[in-house]
Formats: structure tokens, sequence, C-alpha cells
């Protein structure tokens, strides 16, 4: 149960029992995701790194905190399937459109969407919720596909890390849902 309700309306209000149907996972809870603690993030490239909070091999779909400290670059890319961005802290955008993202603000990615991904120097680091749904798809300065990065490619990369720092790499087996 939650932290017990004082005067709130719902106060007497009883949990459901047996909430999950069978052969249902429990949700991810992770507190503070956003924190500025080294360890959780993975090194993405060498500016920007990633911090998982929850990966579908499934469906190769992933959500983390993609971070930057100072300026930062994410390859050229796109997307053959959408992606969420939620901006948490700092300051970033894409090299190809007319916007900077700061604290608050959200983006829709359709598919199909190429981008260079760039942080901005600013007084916090950059912190974004990124939902990615499907593989990257690298691209060259022509804009011709060269490489992919998907799913199990990203599970790599964090294990790695997680062993790394001492985490341990079946840390991330606990984000699978």
């Amino acid at each position: 149960m939650p932290e017990q309700p004082k005067n709130e309306f719902w106060k007497n209000l009883k949990p459901i029992e047996n909430s999950f149907k069978p052969d249902a996972l429990p949700e991810v809870y992770l507190s503070d995701v956003a924190t500025d603690d080294d360890r959780y993030y993975a090194p993405f490239t060498d500016t920007v790194s990633s911090r998982p909070l929850w990966i579908n091999v499934k469906d190769n779909t992933w959500s983390d905190i993609l971070r930057a400290k100072e300026a930062g670059l994410v390859n050229r890319h796109y997307h053959p399937h959408e992606v969420f961005a939620y901006t948490i802290s700092g300051k970033w955008g894409y090299l190809e459109r007319p916007w900077t993202a700061s604290a608050g603000d959200f983006v829709y990615e359709a598919p199909g969407e190429g981008h260079t991904l760039v942080a901005y120097e600013s007084e916090e680091p950059m912190k974004a919720l990124f939902i990615v749904k499907g593989p990257l798809i690298w691209l060259d300065e022509n804009g011709e596909p060269n490489g992919f990065f998907d799913v199990h490619d990203y599970i790599e990369m964090c294990r790695r890390h997680y062993d790394e720092v001492g985490i341990g790499a079946d840390y991330v087996n606990s984000l699978f849902r």
C-alpha cells in the first residue's frame, strides 16, 4: 500500500484484492529516475548516456532518460516507428528542426523522421525521458542508412555498463516487461 492517507476523500477505499491477472508482471517502479548518479547511465555515445527505465524485447521498445552533462551529440539517425520525448532539464534539439526543447517540453516524432540529436551547453544537464519504439537506423552524412541500433543492442550496452560499475548486468533483466 502507498503511504497512508490523511484527509483524502478516498481514504477508506479498499485496494483491489488479487489485482494481477494470472501471469501478469508487476509494474516497473523506480524512484528518482533522473538521478545524477553516473552509475545508472550507460554511455550511448562519447557525450550522451542513457538510463533504461523499462524494456520490451518483443516489441523492440524501451524507455530511458537520455542525459548529456555538457554539449552532446547522438549521431544522425531515423526511426521507422514513433518516438516520444519529454524534457526534464537542459536543452536539446535536432539540427534539422526549427525548435529547441527545454524543461517541460514534449516532442512526438513521427515514423520515418531523420535527424541529428544535439544537446546544448546549459546550466543544467540535458535530461529527457524518451519512449523509443523500434530501432534507430544510423545515417551517414548524406542521409543514407549505414547501420542500426535496436533493443538487443540497447540491452547489451546497458548490461556491459552495469556490470562494469558494480550494479550488475542482471539489473537490466528487472526492467523487462
